[in-house]
């Protein structure tokens, strides 16, 4: 914060992009990180009964987009008191995310659904690289995800992408643009995401 106002005060625009800033000076662009959590959440902890083991696949601890998502996920959980929920950090990182599976895979931990902050790809490669039965996982809206929901829907697995859209980057570009040209824009900006469920919409 101190640096944006630094900017700030020398006439410098300042738009954070995807990961929300407290700084008064900023203008913030994001996608709603706290409801992109709930829907996952809920859309997981309903497939499950209500009931059930959870791993939650966080990201880097003290990134702003982790505490929003990893806040929205602790609110779902409460109106769920039989879901049993482990949480792991993964860095965001695909080598990481896939250890951390294979590891809790290999502990003879229950595991019913995992919930991932993203990279879910690397969880998906992880159960079927240890031949076990698949279990609903929530990710984002990327290709890879999508892909493995089509291509092993036959195998048992089902999951949920929410969205977090890549463009939000182009979208803060144009947000400093209508700074630079003196437009009347609102300093905070968020996406809604949505929901695809593998079983309706894919």
């Amino acid at each position: 914060n101190p640096v944006i106002k630094q900017a700030a005060d020398k006439g410098v625009v300042v738009v954070a992009v995807d990961q929300a800033v407290s700084a008064p000076e900023a203008y913030v662009l994001t996608n709603d990180q706290v409801e992109y959590a709930r829907l996952g959440a809920k859309w997981l902890f309903d497939k499950l009964g209500g009931k059930g083991s959870v791993i939650e696949q966080r990201g880097i601890d003290g990134v702003p987009a982790d505490a929003d998502r990893h806040q929205g996920f602790s609110e779902v959980a409460k109106s769920y008191p039989d879901i049993k929920v482990t949480s792991v950090f993964t860095g965001w990182a695909l080598n990481k995310t896939a250890q951390t599976t294979k590891d809790l895979l290999a502990s003879g931990k229950p595991i019913d659904g995992v919930w991932t902050s993203g990279i879910d790809s690397a969880v998906v490669d992880a159960f079927k690289s240890a031949g076990k039965p698949f279990v609903p996982v929530v990710g984002a809206d990327n290709n890879g995800f999508f892909g493995q929901l089509v291509r092993y829907k036959s195998e048992g697995l089902s999951g949920a992408g929410v969205s977090n859209p890549p463009a939000v980057g182009a979208a803060g570009l144009g947000l400093a643009l209508q700074v630079l040209a003196k437009k009347e824009v609102p300093h905070v900006v968020k996406v809604t995401p949505i929901v695809w469920d593998s079983e309706k919409d894919l």
